[in-house]
């Protein structure tokens, strides 16, 4: 049985998060932090990230902002340099950063959306884990964990190429688990439904009435918190889940146990 307590789950660990600055990525950088990691907050909005930033330092933390579009080879390799060179190693990465599709028939959609999209959701988690990984085995090993979605262990309609950019990150996080199951890395996936961020808000429109029929489709009856999502993200990063791997772990208050 592990003696690792839940407050020092991450002491002296370095966690690099995409996707920073809102939502998801803000609530896990700070569930981290609280648990003694010292951060390295990516993300494309720098005031965003630096606000992040700014609640973990008052809280007594440690943080980097770095200035990174995760479609991007050189943005990505930077900083993961950055990372290694300010910490001098890295023990987890969530490559979180992701973008919804305006709801639409696929047939109706455009190729810049396509390319947008999946360069967005699926190469953004590849480059990710491309240039973590040579980080990681240095360290010693580690643990990633991706953001699938709910779209990515079923079909959506009208979010076509969203779905086919989820399912990519949920079969690359399968494969590159095991890659390097016995180098010491652990690769896992969380796969949010439909969580109080503002992606949802997209694909409701807005609307009070808009979140009010997405809830409606909800077992459980709400959105979820993007805290919740942190702790599921935090549960696959730790010592706890050390058997744990290649796996896309649904977080969605029951919505794919129907």
């Amino acid at each position: 049985m592990s003696t690792t307590t839940s407050a020092t789950r991450f002491e002296n660990k370095i966690a690099f998060v995409t996707g920073a600055g809102k939502g998801i990525g803000r609530a896990t950088a700070i569930a981290f932090a609280q648990e003694g990691a010292r951060l390295a907050l990516a993300d494309f909005d720098d005031e965003a990230n630096s606000q992040t930033a700014k609640i973990i330092r008052n809280a007594g933390g440690e943080a980097i902002t770095i200035h990174v579009d995760v479609t991007s080879e050189d943005d990505v390799r930077s900083a993961i340099d950055e990372t290694m060179s300010e910490f001098g190693r890295l023990d987890v990465a969530f490559n979180n950063v992701g973008r919804i599709q305006r709801p639409i028939p696929l047939a109706e959609s455009t190729v810049d959306e396509w390319r947008l999209i999946m360069d967005t959701n699926a190469l953004g988690v590849f480059l990710g884990m491309k240039y973590q990984i040579p980080a990681l085995l240095k360290s010693g090993g580690g643990a990633i964990v991706n953001t699938a979605s709910g779209a990515g262990l079923r079909g959506r309609r009208g979010l076509a190429i969203y779905t086919a950019a989820k399912h990519a990150v949920a079969g690359l996080t399968r494969a590159a688990s095991l890659d390097y199951a016995r180098q010491g890395i652990r690769v896992n996936a969380v796969a949010p439904g439909p969580v109080d961020t503002e992606l949802a808000h997209v694909v409701t429109g807005g609307s009070q009435d808009g979140i009010a029929a997405m809830e409606s489709t909800q077992p459980i009856g709400r959105l979820g918190r993007p805290e919740e999502i942190a702790s599921a993200v935090l549960w696959l990063a730790s010592p706890q889940a050390g058997y744990t791997l290649g796996t896309v772990v649904p977080v969605d208050g029951g919505r794919t146990a129907e």
